[in-house]
């Protein structure tokens, strides 16, 4: 009985429909309500998530969505534009978790991860943390292998760790940066944005190599932290 019940509980939530989606729609009727038409500008985002009664993160991921189905058009320093007219019932591409979602997750679990790291690394695994923060810093310029490369930073820092179970689980979060991620990033997406994502890494790996459990933590969390303030900010 309680398995049947675990199972029907568990399907239930399967098919909750993720908070952007929620948030999506909510903008969708309010352009109608509105009669704002294509080509005309949407309220500020501060303004939109008071209306809303939203967190300014949930209210960016399905701004992106929208983006995503062609509904909008964000253009940075101007504001969003309606791109098209509004259907109820048009639909939302299917793009995975939030970003917000995701970093949440992996400030918990990666900084844990690294701070394991920096207690059981050997040689050759911080040697493939080095490597892998060289190989960032050597194609900062090149989006494709630059995400390469900071994907194998995250996973050589699991692997570090000697504990397959982990390396599965941050390679399950990294795969999850699917495509509302990528285009929130590809708005932010800057020099500054890639030098400080640069030294939080060297950061990073300064604490494994180390072996201080403590500061890899914080380092970690501290570069995540920092990249979910740079997706939030207006």
């Amino acid at each position: 009985m309680n398995k049947k019940n675990n199972v029907g509980h568990s399907e239930t939530i399967s098919h909750e429909p993720r908070l952007y989606r929620v948030v999506a729609d909510k903008i969708k009727g309010l352009i109608a309500e509105e009669g704002i038409k294509p080509g005309e500008r949407l309220p500020s985002e501060r303004d939109l998530a008071t209306k809303l009664s939203v967190s300014r993160a949930s209210l960016r991921e399905a701004l992106i969505a929208l983006e995503l189905s062609g509904t909008v058009e964000v253009r940075g320093g101007s504001g969003v534009y309606v791109s098209q007219v509004v259907e109820s019932e048009a639909h939302l591409p299917e793009v995975g978790a939030g970003p917000f979602e995701v970093l949440s997750a992996r400030r918990l679990i990666e900084s844990e991860v690294a701070a394991i790291a920096a207690r059981v690394a050997t040689d050759s695994a911080i040697d493939d943390i080095l490597k892998a923060v060289l190989e960032m810093e050597a194609h900062h310029a090149n989006y494709a292998s630059n995400e390469s490369a900071d994907r194998n930073f995250h996973l050589s820092i699991a692997r570090a760790t000697g504990n397959s179970a982990l390396v599965g689980a941050v390679e399950y979060l990294w795969n999850q940066r699917g495509r509302l991620w990528h285009k929130l990033k590809e708005h932010f997406q800057t020099e500054e944005l890639r030098h400080e994502t640069l030294t939080d890494h060297r950061n990073i790996l300064e604490a494994i190599a180390s072996h201080d459990p403590a500061a890899a933590r914080k380092a970690m969390r501290a570069h995540l932290e920092r990249v979910t303030r740079t997706f939030s900010r207006g």
